[in-house]
This record gives C-alpha cells, structure tokens and sequence, in this order.
C-alpha cells in the first residue's frame, strides 16, 4: 500500500556509482593512482550489482 515511499533501489546504485567515478576522476587528475584505482574497483563493484538488480 505505501509502496511508493520506498526508495528505487537502481536510482540510488546509479547515484553511488556516478559519485565514485567521479571520485576516481578528481583523484586520476591528481596524480594519486592507488587511490584512482581503489574508487575504480568499487565503482565496479556498484556496477555489478546494478547489473544483477537489472536482470530480476
């Protein structure tokens, strides 16, 4: 009944997912390799399971 106060949970993923490239971006940008690599991972990561929410 009060289904439509629930979050979308791909919105959300999307959202994190573009936040952490970002991320990756800014610190790609500044030299900081291991930390560009690490934010990419888990933008990965995020990916994946928005892949798997996708496929249900």
């Amino acid at each position: 009944m009060l289904g439509f106060l629930k979050g979308d949970p791909k919105k959300k993923l999307q959202k994190e997912y573009e936040k952490k490239l970002s991320e990756a971006m800014h610190a790609q940008r500044n030299g900081d390799i291991r930390t560009y690599s690490t934010l990419t991972e888990e933008a990965e990561a995020i990916y994946a399971k928005l892949q798997a929410l996708g496929k249900k």
